[in-house]
């Protein structure tokens, strides 16, 4: 049975390797013989597993669109029909919003991993400007779909995210109702966030994701030692060519990363059939109710993934100066593989003082996450999310410098392995 199972495999393989040729080597050039450093670590899944979460929100958003309608005054019945009355409608729904937050804790901590590491250094700038991009784009896809269940935070958000537009001179209210399609958020709001969310983005997303695999193929992977194994010996076990410190992506770290994903589906799993809503942070309370544009929430403040950037803007006092605030923070991001000038990848081999300001960024920025998620009212905290604001900025501004003076430590010629 098991002969007739092999020859009838390889017969389909010969089959659609005769009619489609150019798919082997693309799948031998990405998977079975592209060698990956032997010594990743934990920190090195989740790339994968913002691919796992991808996928999720592909065919769950697919799934809801079915059944969601694109309108103002019918927009939060669809959404509660989904719920109550589709068949299993709410474990998609769940999947979806629980999904959403997933992806940028995934992407938050993939993001940090490149920071400690030195992935964005050369010759990988590009694999950082197209991970970066598609950050920019996810963020601005999760918000378009924060909106779209019509409640009473997804209106009243929309609202002060979208007039933030407005402060930009000359163009800025034009600018607004342009985006809004109308003077409030409406239906033609609803339409085209719809349209955005479900063709436009996603479409764009998945090109940048394909585009930034590519990218990293083609350079490599970096590694926890900062070490370029394709400038090492060469041969091992599979090839004689190939990097010496590397093993086929397939079936190794295929098998590994197999485990992990098991694992955060898990994770997944539980939140979505128990703590969907995660007290308020996943879904908040107020969008479980229909937008009214004559009732204000009590404080307007948008999802967590959001609030590092929304606490910039609000602790800044003039409006135009804290959107150019929150908007250079994420620009800065872009810049990171030619500011930093340490002669070592890795923290690693890096001295005390890397470390220390990593580390203390790292803190500013969940510190902010809370400030922004509050109401704001408090003035010391004000002060506080001044000061980290003002960190946040002159980690990077200053990071030509400190990346320069700091003492490193001598890099191994070839991969060690650290347990």
């Amino acid at each position: 049975m098991a002969n007739i199972v092999t020859r009838t495999a390889e017969g389909v393989m010969d089959w659609f390797n005769a009619r489609a040729p150019g798919f082997m080597p693309v799948y031998r050039k990405h998977m079975s013989e592209y060698y990956a450093p032997k010594n990743f670590n934990i920190w090195y899944i989740f790339g994968v597993l913002s691919i796992v979460v991808l996928v999720n929100q592909i065919l769950t958003g697919i799934f809801l669109t079915m059944h969601f309608k694109p309108s103002a005054a019918e927009a939060f019945a669809s959404v509660e029909y989904i719920m109550r009355d589709v068949e299993w409608g709410w474990l998609i729904r769940y999947m979806h919003s629980t999904g959403a937050s997933l992806f940028f804790i995934v992407v938050y901590i993939h993001m940090f991993r490149g920071l400690m590491y030195g992935s964005y250094q050369k010759p990988r700038e590009l694999v950082w400007i197209l991970g970066m991009l598609i950050y920019l784009v996810l963020m601005a896809e999760a918000f378009l779909g924060y909106v779209l269940p019509w409640g009473q935070m997804s209106f009243w958000g929309a609202k002060v995210i979208i007039s933030l537009f407005g402060a930009i001179p000359v163009i800025g209210n034009g600018l607004t109702e342009w985006i809004m399609g109308d003077y409030l958020p409406s239906d033609a709001t609803l339409n085209r966030f719809f349209a955005l969310h479900v063709i436009a983005l996603p479409l764009v997303l998945l090109l940048l994701v394909v585009l930034h695999i590519f990218a990293l193929h083609e350079v490599g992977s970096n590694n926890p030692d900062g070490v370029e194994i394709k400038k090492g010996p060469k041969g091992n076990r599979w090839s004689p060519t190939a990097p010496a410190d590397g093993v086929p992506f397939h079936p190794y770290y295929t098998v590994k990363d197999g485990f992990y994903v098991g694992c955060f589906l898990i994770v997944a799993a539980f939140i979505v059939f128990f703590a969907p809503a995660m007290g308020g942070w996943f879904l908040e309370h107020d969008n479980f109710s229909e937008a009214n544009r004559l009732v204000t929430p009590e404080h307007i403040k948008p999802v967590w993934y959001y609030t590092p950037y929304y606490a910039m803007l609000r602790v800044v006092p003039n409006k135009l100066g804290g959107v150019l605030v929150m908007f250079g923070a994420i620009a800065i991001l872009f810049l990171v593989p030619w500011l930093d000038r340490a002669k070592v990848k890795s923290y690693r081999y890096r001295g005390v003082l890397s470390k220390l300001l990593l580390g203390v960024f790292a803190i500013c920025f969940v510190w902010l996450g809370k400030i922004g998620a509050g109401p704001g009212t408090d003035p010391v905290e004000t002060i506080v999310g001044r000061f980290l604001t003002a960190f946040y900025f002159l980690f990077f501004l200053t990071m030509p410098i400190w990346t320069k003076i700091d003492k490193t430590k001598p890099v191994p010629e070839r991969v060690t392995t650290h347990d």
